[in-house]
């Protein structure tokens, strides 16, 4: 969906018969400039899953339990609705939560709202993954630093509405890390217990790297490769399944990798990291990441094979 459209459209009747026309021409200029309708379709499903728990109904699909739920993703959705409207470089992390927690929805709370909750938070979440942003010769990138300190505002929204707590990013314990990150591959990722710790450096031989800090209970990897890429004696690593268990930690330098097999996505440290919760049912396929080092209570590899890359 582009986001352009002439710069300055004029309405003389609407300009004679409203109020306030220099308002108005300022709020189509800002409304033109980031997903205005996904964000009021999210914030509309959000603000339905929160009346339908709180209406005067004798009759609810989901009682107890499924009416909190219902009041806690709503207010998700209601935050996700401002972020792309005050937020729209965060759209496809943003967007991607919106719709895991629009579908989740269903089952958690009363039928989503009685389906419309649920229709409104999908429909809002694809036109905000969609949107795009015209391009500007004057426009001025805003300030990192800030765009990543409100950008977080929304998982710790959902942390606290599934009962979680975000953790500091961990120190590679004093471990030195390759200087190139090999390259992993895998046909499925299945995390559980997935929780994003932050970004951190770890060290190398060439300097500080910076990488994400990928936190989870355990983690399933179907057809794993990794191979080396210091420039000799490079080595192959493959196993059919690789399980690691307890207190699993990644230091990724990049992720890539296809949602639900549907929506392919590229992370790195330096843009918005990914969703700090992920529900147990969520897996990715065609993974491929540059990993600096992975730590686990366990490890279980079948089907090991090495040789030369």
């Amino acid at each position: 969906m582009p986001g352009g459209g002439l710069e300055r459209v004029r309405y003389p009747w609407l300009d004679e018969r409203l109020p306030l026309p220099e308002a108005r021409r300022v709020l189509r200029g800002w409304r033109r400039t980031r997903p205005f309708w996904a964000g009021l379709l999210l914030l509309l499903g959000g603000v339905e899953l929160l009346v339908v728990p709180l209406s005067p109904l004798t009759i609810l699909v989901s009682l107890g339990l499924g009416g909190i739920a219902a009041i806690g993703i709503g207010l998700a959705l209601v935050a996700a609705g401002l972020f792309l409207w005050f937020l729209p470089h965060t759209r496809h992390y943003v967007s991607i939560n919106a719709l895991i927690l629009s579908v989740l929805s269903f089952a958690a709370t009363n039928l989503g709202g009685f389906l419309v909750g649920m229709a409104l938070g999908i429909t809002g979440s694809a036109m905000g993954f969609g949107w795009t942003p015209r391009e500007r010769p004057d426009s001025r990138v805003p300030d990192v630093r800030t765009q990543r300190t409100l950008a977080a505002a929304l998982p710790l929204a959902l942390l606290v509405t599934l009962g979680g707590r975000p953790a500091a990013a961990p120190q590679a314990g004093g471990i030195t890390a390759p200087a190139v990150p090999p390259t992993v591959t895998t046909t499925r990722f299945s995390p559980h217990g997935f929780l994003l710790a932050g970004v951190t450096t770890v060290p190398t031989a060439h300097g500080p790297l910076k990488v994400m800090v990928l936190r989870m209970t355990s983690a399933s990897l179907t057809d794993y490769r990794l191979n080396t890429r210091d420039g000799h004696d490079e080595l192959a690593l493959g196993a059919t399944s690789l399980d690691l268990t307890g207190n699993v930690t990644l230091y990724l330098s990049k992720f890539s990798g296809c949602l639900e097999g549907l929506i392919c996505v590229t992370f790195d440290p330096n843009t918005l990291p990914v969703p700090p919760i992920v529900p147990p049912f969520v897996f990715m396929t065609d993974v491929s990441a540059e990993q600096a080092l992975v730590t686990s209570d366990s490890i279980v590899a079948n089907g090991l094979t090495l040789g030369a890359s």
